[in-house]
C-alpha cells in the first residue's frame, strides 16, 4: 500500500508527462487497502502508471518468512482491480503491468521489449546491440576506478544466437497490446490456450486472465 501518495503536490507547474509505481501483494494489505492506493494514483492524474505484483526474491529477508509471501488469488484479484480502475479512467493497458494515456506509452520501455540498441551508462547498467547485451560493474568505487582508467567499466556479457533472439522478441511481444503474429502458436498450442489468448486479425494476443498467466503462454510460442 502506498502511502502518502494523496499529499503529493501534484500537478506541478509545467510537468503533464509522468509515471507512478505501485506495487501490490504486500503482507496485510487488503483488498480496500489496494483500492484506496489505486485511487490516489488516479486523483494525482497520472497519464502513465506500472503497477507490479510483488515477487519474493531469493536471498532476500522476505524469501525467508514464507507467511509474508504474495497469495496468488489474491494478486490476480488486485489485478484485476487495477485493470478495472485504470481502464475506467482512460488509461490503457498496453503491457502487462502498464497502463497510459493515448501518446504517453513508455518509450525508452518499448525499445527494451522491441530488443532495440541502447547503451549503458553507471553502475549495474545494462547495455544492448543487435543481440549483444552487457552489462557494468555494480560498485560505484569499481565503476569510477575502471573509467579514470580509461578502461570499459563492463562486467559480463552475451550474444544470442538468431533462433534465441527469434524466441526472445515473440516473448517480449506476447506481454504487448501488440501482440504476436498467429504463425508464432501451433493450432494445437492454440486450443490448449483458451481462454487466455484471442485472435485479432492476423495477430494473437493475451485476454486479461492470459495476462496472468503469461509466463505459461509463452512457453507454447514457436519462433519462426
Amino acid at each position: 500500500h502506498v502511502t502518502g501518495v494523496q499529499t503529493c503536490a501534484l500537478p506541478i507547474s509545467g510537468i503533464d508527462n509522468f509515471n507512478v509505481d505501485v506495487i501490490y501483494g504486500g503482507a496485510g494489505e487488503s483488498l480496500d487497502d489496494w483500492r484506496a492506493t489505486l485511487e490516489s494514483v488516479v486523483a494525482l492524474g497520472a497519464p502513465h502508471v506500472s503497477a507490479y505484483g510483488l515477487t519474493v526474491e531469493n536471498g532476500t529477508a522476505l524469501a525467508e518468512q514464507p507467511a509474508r509471501h504474495p497469495d496468488d488469488d489474491d494478486q490476480a484479484d488486485k489485478y484485476d482491480l487495477v485493470d478495472d480502475l485504470l481502464v475506467a479512467h482512460g488509461l490503457e493497458n498496453y503491457e502487462i503491468s502498464n497502463w497510459s494515456r493515448p501518446g504517453y506509452e513508455c518509450q525508452h520501455n518499448r525499445l527494451y521489449w522491441l530488443q532495440g540498441n541502447y547503451h549503458a551508462f553507471g553502475t549495474a547498467a545494462h547495455g544492448h546491440h543487435d543481440g549483444r547485451r552487457w552489462w557494468n560493474v555494480r560498485t560505484p568505487d569499481r565503476y569510477i576506478e575502471l573509467i579514470e582508467a580509461g578502461l570499459e567499466p563492463e562486467s559480463s556479457s552475451e550474444t544470442l544466437d538468431d533462433d534465441v533472439r527469434r524466441l526472445e522478441a515473440l516473448q517480449l511481444l506476447i506481454r504487448m497490446r501488440e501482440g504476436v503474429p498467429n504463425r508464432a502458436f501451433t493450432t494445437g498450442a492454440l486450443d490448449d490456450l483458451g481462454g487466455l489468448v484471442e485472435r485479432q486479425g492476423e495477430r494473437i494476443v493475451l485476454t486479461r486472465a492470459g495476462r496472468l498467466m503469461a509466463n505459461e503462454v509463452s512457453l507454447r510460442l514457436q519462433a519462426f
